[in-house]
């Protein structure tokens, strides 16, 4: 996930001027344009930036609700647990296997996001050298 923050930032300090990505679509070696074929990278990083913040405050209410979760346990932790579940309730374990199977999907969706991200901010750093090719260089 930090990677993910991280990569946003980046591309959040580097995007100057996002108009520059206007009818520029994606370039990745090997594969075909977007199905859609009306996705440029203008469209794809507003989408990325709507997304930020959704992710943010998801990662925020699952703090929130962690929090809340355990001063609701610890107002239970006087009860009585001769009736605690068995440790090797079938339930448990199918709560385990979702949690995980969620857990990789989330991981795969951030990673997708990470490298979009990463590669969004690349063409537009390629986009401005093809701008102003010798800057940085005598005359």
């Amino acid at each position: 996930m930090e990677q993910y923050f991280s990569a946003t930032q980046k591309m959040e300090q580097e995007v100057m001027f996002p108009s520059l990505l206007r009818g520029v679509f994606p370039q990745q070696e090997g594969a075909a344009p977007a199905a859609d074929g009306h996705t440029d990278l203008y469209e794809r990083y507003q989408l990325l930036k709507a997304i930020k913040p959704v992710v943010e405050k998801g990662l925020a209410s699952v703090t929130d609700q962690s929090h809340s979760s355990t001063d609701t346990s610890t107002a239970f932790d006087d009860r009585d647990t001769s009736t605690a579940p068995d440790d090797n309730d079938p339930m448990d374990a199918q709560l385990e296997e979702r949690l995980s199977h969620h857990l990789a999907g989330l991981q795969q969706v951030l990673t997708h996001l990470t490298r979009d991200t990463n590669a969004l901010t690349r063409r537009y750093s390629q986009i401005l050298e093809q701008i102003s090719p010798s800057e940085g260089q005598p005359s």
